[in-house]
């Protein structure tokens, strides 16, 4: 398989690293996690002058039609920056489900607002009992007359704090576990009857609590009646797009714990010379090259058609992942001492980010065991 990048992709990518080698440096970072927003709209303009928003939409809808290995160089630069901005919750996660669940006219309407960097999406779906269960959707949405009725909360839903519009899920019908029934609806975040909690979390992001309280949304409002196998592939999809983000993370983190091992003078020269941390280097090298592999390939399978094929290589690279990402921060944390977690050096940060991506749509025990029910990378499928 040729893995060289195109014309088209090289200039994408010498653009997006220029981008971030200017404007997120560590200390610049720190300054947009101090505004209001806790990102910079500044930065984000320059996404959008980029075409950076409209990346992964379709020419017709007003983006540029790119894939997911065009995802994979953005993603990777923005882990190398540690980015805040909301481009995983409005473009990969709320643009993603208008892709494959939003009707043409909806496309139409909003891709050119994300495009030109005015609309923010937010995609709420986890509850506090489904833990990595999609299924699991306890929220309401009843017919009354013309509308639907809303009632329920949802959690941890990321930059739900400044989206201007929510892809939400709601039961329609069934049990709480039923794969059928679960509808998808866009509503404007100041809808009556809905509250938003905004708070940072670990990594330096944002996000929401919502509670929903009687909502009203007209039928229009409902992208989809039967939304689970939509929401499952642009999860899958989303699940490519942080395996890239996260080795932009572990690549910062193995080059400045090298730097630090040439520098960092004991006993009258430096301590990467002592060969007992040369080989712990090395480990860290191999993981991260494993998981660049990893993330390779599950930009392949991101729009495998597949489903059972692509959960197995979503499963597959995101349990390498997290395990790579865990043995590059642990070393990156013990190789540098006790400077490494403080916060006012980056290498604590990058480990912080590393194991969110890990946590997020599941982490490497939990896709491990998805894999072994589907009877490995390679093997038979055993279970669903």
């Amino acid at each position: 398989m040729d893995f060289d990048l195109s014309e088209e992709q090289r200039l994408l990518k010498d653009s997006v690293d220029r981008l971030i080698a200017d404007h997120y440096a560590f200390e610049q970072r720190k300054k947009y996690m101090a505004e209001t927003a806790g990102w910079s709209q500044a930065v984000w303009n320059r996404y959008a002058e980029l075409g950076l928003l409209g990346l992964p939409f379709e020419e017709q809808h007003g983006g540029f039609g790119g894939g997911a290995v065009e995802t994979l160089i953005v993603m990777e630069a923005f882990g190398r920056g540690l980015v805040l901005e909301p481009y995983f919750a409005t473009v990969i996660l709320g643009g993603g489900l208008l892709r494959r669940a939003g009707i043409d006219a909806l496309r139409t309407a909003l891709v050119p607002q994300i495009v030109a960097g005015t609309l923010k999406l937010a995609f709420a779906h986890v509850e506090r009992q489904s833990r990595y269960n999609l299924a699991d959707v306890a929220t309401s949405a009843r017919k009354e007359g013309d509308a639907y009725v809303l009632d329920g909360a949802k959690s941890v839903v990321l930059h739900g704090d400044c989206a201007e519009k929510l892809l939400l899920t709601a039961r329609i019908s069934g049990s709480r576990q039923d794969r059928d029934g679960i509808g998808l609806f866009l509503l404007d975040a100041d809808a009556a009857g809905l509250t938003r909690r905004g708070y940072p979390t670990q990594d330096g992001l944002r996000a929401a609590e919502l509670t929903l309280k009687g909502v009203r949304v007209s039928r229009d409002a409902m992208l989809s009646d039967n939304a689970l196998q939509a929401v499952e592939h642009v999860v899958d999809e989303a699940i490519a797009a942080l395996c890239a983000e996260a080795v932009g993370c572990m690549q910062v983190m193995h080059e400045t714990t090298l730097e630090y091992l040439k520098t960092r003078q004991q006993f009258g020269r430096p301590i990467g010379s002592f060969q007992v941390l040369q080989h712990r280097s090395v480990d860290m090298l191999v993981a991260l090259e494993q998981a660049r592999s990893m993330a390779m390939y599950a930009a392949v399978m991101a729009e495998e058609t597949d489903p059972v094929e692509r959960r197995r290589a979503m499963a597959a690279a995101k349990a390498q992942i997290g395990r790579s990402g865990k043995h590059i921060g642990q070393e990156a944390i013990q190789l540098h001492g006790g400077i490494g977690m403080t916060m006012e050096y980056k290498v604590g940060h990058y480990f912080k980010r590393m194991t969110m991506i890990d946590m997020m749509f599941g982490n490497a025990d939990e896709h491990l065991q998805t894999l072994a029910k589907l009877g490995g990378l390679f093997g038979e499928t055993k279970a669903a």
